[in-house]
């Protein structure tokens, strides 16, 4: 009989679920670029597929936040952990906060043509989501700032989320987190 792996606990998943936001807020602005090169009747599809994309992803931000928070909280701190700790996390509430506005600002770019019942010119399906695209620029920064932060955490410190162990066995991840990077030979 085959058995299903024990189902992490909410702090062993901000491994599994960082991606997701990164994946998704990178590449919405492909989706707006391609509705910007075509007409504003053709190119309207891939501007609304832009913006879904946007929004799950800045609700996935939420959830990874959550997520990392709570592994954070078992993290063993110390030396420079803790400078890179803080620093993803400012990082972090400062990246869920740009893309916030950035999905107000694309929803309300998207949705007041309707509203006001008007028909797109290449002003509003063109123009104004490609300097939108400027401003989306400083997300990415942020965004790629905030991973490069948590990627020295795993990579540099040897910080590791607590996964269960199966079997009652000791994990060796759990095992890894408690030894300093420096003295491990991958």
């Amino acid at each position: 009989m085959m058995h299903l792996p024990p189902i992490p606990a909410w702090e062993s998943l901000h491994p599994l679920v960082i991606h997701f936001p990164i994946v998704l807020l990178l590449l919405s602005p492909l989706f707006l670029l391609i509705g910007a090169a075509l007409s504003p009747a053709k190119g309207l599809p891939y501007r609304y597929a832009g913006l879904l994309i946007l929004l799950l992803g800045t609700v996935s931000l939420f959830v990874a936040a959550a997520t990392g928070e709570a592994a954070g909280e078992l993290a063993e701190r110390g030396g420079g952990v803790d400078a890179v700790l803080t620093a993803h996390e400012n990082l972090a509430s400062e990246t869920r906060l740009l893309f916030v506005g950035l999905s107000v600002i694309l929803l309300g770019m998207i949705a007041l043509p309707r509203i006001l019942h008007r028909q797109e010119t290449r002003l509003s399906s063109t123009f104004m989501p490609l300097a939108y695209l400027v401003f989306y620029s400083v997300g990415i920064l942020y965004l790629v700032n905030t991973a490069h932060a948590g990627g020295r955490l795993v990579h540099e410190f040897g910080v590791h989320a607590e996964m269960p162990a199966s079997d009652g066995a000791t994990s060796a991840t759990a095992t890894e987190a408690q030894e300093p990077a420096e003295s491990r030979t991958d």
